[in-house]
């Protein structure tokens, strides 16, 4: 069923021109798409056919700056930060990716804010984290779990902060993986509120590591709707989804979830 989902996603994606490509990876696209087009006539067969028609794909990506892959995983790495001093501003492949996730959850923004906003809540729900640490004022340390066993830490400040509605963040300069965002919490007509994530992070390897990352379940996009199906769990439930199929701490969770 999954799978079926995706090729779906895939297709009603294949017609739209969006542009979610960024402008390096147009041109590497034409390039790659123009020889591997030109070798696949070349040879000939069932074979260079495929290879041609491959080619002829990236050469529509190249020109028209959208990708259907792209546009049914989320992806979007056409815009670049115009700011000089960007972290996001480091090389040919470097490049802002944007998530957006959002969730309905049956308590008020109120507790939703004042759980969140202690950050050191945040790895009760967030598996990829592994701690969080409130450095004072408006600074915090945090340590996620990275491929093969790998870590990854930075140092995020406050951009905002407006109670029981949103709260923004940066990454402090130097960071392992620059990232910013926002979390809101917006009531909703019935009782419930939806928390929104908005995410834009640099992925390691640039624009080509986002996609690889994608594919084998390791990135941003897959792991905050995952994140946020948990916190959803946590807050109406009190129970925590460790793994798939699996909760642990159902009573005493609840009681965490509401301090």
């Amino acid at each position: 069923m999954e799978k079926e989902n995706f090729a779906n996603s895939i297709l009603n994606n294949f017609m739209k021109t969006d542009i979610n490509v960024g402008s390096n990876e147009r041109v590497l696209s034409m390039i790659g798409g123009g020889a591997l087009a030109a070798y696949g006539i070349k040879r000939g067969g069932i074979l260079g056919t495929l290879l041609a028609v491959l080619g002829g794909d990236l050469i529509f990506r190249g020109t028209t700056g959208h990708c259907s892959l792209y546009g049914a995983l989320g992806i979007d790495t056409s815009t670049k930060s115009e700011e000089p001093n960007s972290p996001y501003n480091k090389g040919w492949l470097a490049g802002r990716v944007h998530v957006t996730k959002s969730i309905i959850i049956n308590k008020s923004p109120a507790e939703l804010y004042h759980f969140w906003r202690n950050f050191e809540n945040l790895p009760k729900f967030m598996n990829h984290l592994e701690s969080v640490q409130n450095l004072g004022g408006n600074r915090s340390h945090w340590k996620a779990k990275a491929p093969l066993g790998t870590s990854v830490e930075w140092d995020a400040e406050l951009s905002s902060d407006r109670e029981n509605e949103r709260i923004g963040w940066h990454s402090i300069e130097g960071s392992d993986i620059p990232n910013s965002g926002v979390v809101e919490f917006l009531p909703t007509v019935d009782r419930g509120t939806e928390v929104r994530v908005i995410l834009t992070y640099e992925p390691p390897a640039g624009e080509v590591g986002a996609l690889f990352a994608k594919l084998f379940g390791e990135e941003p996009s897959q792991q905050v709707e995952e994140d946020l199906r948990r916190f959803k769990r946590l807050m109406e439930t009190g129970e925590v989804i460790k793994t798939e199929g699996q909760t642990s701490g159902r009573a005493s969770q609840a009681r965490e979830a509401k301090a």
